[in-house]
Parts: C-alpha cells; sequence; structure tokens
C-alpha cells in the first residue's frame, strides 16, 4: 500500500546513514513520514500516507523507530514529518531538544491523557479517585497491585512517582503492554477487579468498558493533544503535503474506533473504512 517500511537505529539516524535517504534526496516528490510503534500513530501516519498518494500524487516513505530517534530526525532534516507529539508534558523533554529546529503543524487529536483504569462495572462508591485505592478492602480486592506497562515508558516514571505521591501501599506490576491488556482482557472476562495504567487514544477504550481514576493531585499529568511536527522549510518545499497535515484533525472517540478496526481487520482495512465513513472530513482536510 505504501513505500517501503523501514526500521531505523537510533545510531543509524544520528548518524544520517538512513536507507532511504539517498531515494529522498533524489526524488523530492517522495514524503517521509516516522512513526514510533503506536496504535494511535500508527493510524494517523497510515491514514496520511493514503492521501497522501491516492490524492497528492507523491510516494511516500514509512520509517518506523523509537520516539527519541523520531525527534532528532525531524529536526536533522532525515525525515519530513512525524505525527506523535504528545505535547505539553509527556514529550517536554524530547520537544525541549528540538523546539526551534522544527515546524509544529497543530493538533492531530485533543483530549490525549495518561492515567489508571478500572472496569467501568466498578461501582463509584468503592473507587472514584486514585485516594479510594488507600481502602483496606479495596486494597485486598486489588492484592496491592497495579498493571503496569514497559520500564521506559513515561507513564511507568510517573505511575511509580503518582504511588509515592498518594503514599499507596501498591506495587506497580512493570511488565508491557501486551502483559496489561492481557490483564484488562481476562478481568473484564470474568467480571473482575483491576487497576491498570493507560492512556487515551487507546484501542481498548473501543473493546473494553472502562473508567479513569481521579487524580486530584494531578500527579499523572492533564489532558494533552498529540500535534504534528514538519521539518524546517517543509512547508515550502511542499505546501500540499503540509497543508494537509495542518488540517487533519479526528475526534478521539473515532480514533478509538478506528484502532479498534484496526485490530481487529488490518490497519490499511481501517484506514480505508474511515476514508470512506467520512467523505466530507477528507474532503475538507484536502482542500486547496
Amino acid at each position: 500500500m505504501f513505500g517501503k517500511l523501514t526500521r531505523l537505529s537510533l545510531a543509524a539516524l544520528l548518524a544520517g546513514t538512513m536507507a532511504t535517504s539517498a531515494l529522498a534526496a533524489g526524488d523530492a516528490k517522495v514524503v517521509k513520514l516516522g512513526w514510533a510503534p503506536w496504535s494511535d500513530a500508527e493510524f494517523v501516519t497510515k491514514l496520511a500516507a493514503k492521501l497522501i498518494q491516492d490524492n497528492l500524487d507523491q510516494k511516500v516513505e514509512l520509517v518506523q523507530t523509537d520516539v527519541a530517534p523520531l525527534y532528532q530526525g525531524v529536526s536533522r532534516g532525515d525525515l519530513d514529518a512525524m505525527m506523535m507529539a504528545w505535547l505539553p508534558a509527556t514529550h517536554a523533554d524530547y520537544y525541549k531538544r528540538v523546539e526551534g529546529k522544527v515546524e509544529d503543524l497543530g493538533p492531530l487529536y485533543e483530549g490525549a491523557q495518561l492515567g489508571w483504569v478500572v472496569p467501568a462495572s466498578v461501582p463509584e462508591s468503592d473507587i472514584k479517585s486514585i485516594e479510594d485505592l488507600k481502602k483496606a478492602d479495596i486494597h485486598e480486592k486489588l492484592k496491592g497491585q497495579i498493571q503496569g506497562i514497559d520500564p521506559g515508558a513515561g507513564l511507568t516514571r510517573l505511575s511509580e512517582e503518582a504511588i509515592k505521591k498518594y503514599g499507596l501501599n501498591y506495587k506497580l506490576q512493570i511488565s508491557s503492554e501486551a502483559a496489561m491488556l492481557t490483564t484488562v482482557d481476562r478481568a473484564t472476562r470474568s467480571d473482575g477487579w483491576f487497576v491498570a495504567t493507560a492512556w487515551s487514544p487507546h484501542w481498548m477504550f473501543g473493546k473494553y468498558k472502562l473508567r479513569y481514576l481521579e487524580d486530584p493531585e494531578g500527579a499523572l499529568g492533564a489532558a494533552e493533544h498529540v500535534n504534528a511536527l514538519a521539518r524546517k522549510g517543509f512547508k515550502e518545499d511542499n505546501p500540499k503535503v503540509a497543508s494537509l497535515l495542518e488540517k487533519m484533525n479526528i475526534p478521539l472517540e473515532d480514533l478509538e474506533k478506528a484502532m479498534f478496526e484496526a485490530q481487529e481487520t488490518s490497519y490499511d482495512k481501517a484506514v480505508d473504512k474511515y476514508i470512506a465513513d467520512n467523505p466530507d472530513r477528507i474532503k475538507e482536510w484536502l482542500a486547496e
């Protein structure tokens, strides 16, 4: 569907020896979009790539790597754009290093957030806030555990700090996104209780009925927006693509439904379905 999908290492990107560099240098019509393997990033990036290729008659290179190399790649001009800058807090450190070296094309979606979730079936009278986790009966029912994700994730760091800030006698089970999702799936099938680290947008909100716990201390951050960033000069070099990326804006609920569709079928099929279901919105994005 798209051009060659390239997996980059940090060393390769820093050295400026990306496999697609020569192609991009020789063909100004190739647009290089970088993304990290997060479900929301994969969907919006492949949606943009499809629209660029089918409507703007330009080739697209999808470059998959980690978050830090994405920011560095765009700031160096090795990538044309990335579509997953979580601002103002989650990616604050990354953005600070490249601010002034990139162009902010504005939000792709708003209301993104990090937090802890419980099944929606759990009564709010029992657990409404993180503070409620201190209750002895709730601690026993949850076995003193909070299901976490990867050790290097920003959400993991914030969750560890939240446990200290709230004075909770809980252990954060650091593992992976897959392990977290397994916990959610098993518990929801059996009407079990759990607390898990989570973020929106995520396809699990399209599959399961979950509820964020209130965070009165603000330990896990506030609502954020996810922006597209482009290399310096990209607007002048490629105004049509830049205009499309600036106009793209997806309601969070729509995005989560599309992400769930991608899990059930494929990202290519989910992209095609989204385009077919939202012709007026797509027309607005592509308008001159």
